[in-house]
């Protein structure tokens, strides 16, 4: 974590406010860490895929393997942890408007939180570079991709275990499929109540019922 506190002390004053700016606090909403988080998510992202590709054997990690792992590591409860640990929410405290009367609430929202990590990590990027930033992400997320690679979630279990709070059991259907037999890609959607909540696609029906169990946990972390 040492490196990424270190880079973003280094970031110019003007980004790092940039960074800790709800949309909610400003007039303009260019002003706010929603594009820095954009970049950000694209910057972890290729830091964790190029940080395990040629760390993990291709004859045990296929493809979809390393995606699931990627997903869990960038995932937002992993952001969330990264963020507390790295001070977040009290930087995000001491930012907050006078009479910001929101504040409280979004230092304990995984939302925030995890938008704002991202925001974090674009802001490095565009002060130092990728190789600085990308070296400062993998240590920083060091403990959340230790716990992908030995506890898997399976996110089909977790979302019907979510869902079976609510009385209900979630449906898979295959929606679509394309290209030949021997490179088919599946397109699946993750039912609930006769509503779709989340759809993914794969090269398998289990990889895309995965991914969109994946999709859906995620719409019900943001409602």
């Amino acid at each position: 974590m040492q490196q990424l506190r270190d880079l973003l002390d280094e970031v110019p004053e003007a980004l790092a406010r940039q960074v800790f700016t709800h949309a909610s606090w400003t007039s303009r909403r260019a002003d706010s860490y929603s594009r820095l988080a954009f970049l950000g998510d694209s910057v972890l992202g290729l830091a964790i895929t190029a940080h395990l590709y040629p760390r993990l054997e291709a004859e045990r990690y296929g493809a979809g393997r390393l995606t699931k792992i990627r997903a869990q590591t960038v995932s937002g409860p992993s952001c969330r942890a990264v963020a507390e640990r790295l001070g977040v929410p009290e930087r995000l405290r001491a930012a907050a408007p006078e009479g910001a009367e929101q504040t409280t609430a979004l230092m304990e929202t995984e939302r925030v939180l995890a938008s704002i990590i991202e925001a974090v990590i674009g802001a490095c990027f565009l002060h130092a570079g990728y190789d600085r930033t990308a070296t400062a992400v993998v240590e920083a997320f060091a403990p959340e991709l230790e716990h992908a690679l030995e506890h898997p979630v399976d996110y089909k279990s977790t979302l019907q275990e979510r869902l079976a709070q609510r009385g209900g059991v979630v449906v898979y259907e295959v929606t679509a499929e394309h290209g030949p037999p021997h490179d088919r890609v599946f397109e699946v959607a993750a039912r609930f109540e006769d509503r779709s909540i989340g759809t993914g696609a794969g090269r398998s029906k289990k990889h895309a019922e995965q991914e969109a169990a994946r999709v859906a946990l995620e719409s019900l972390d943001a409602d």
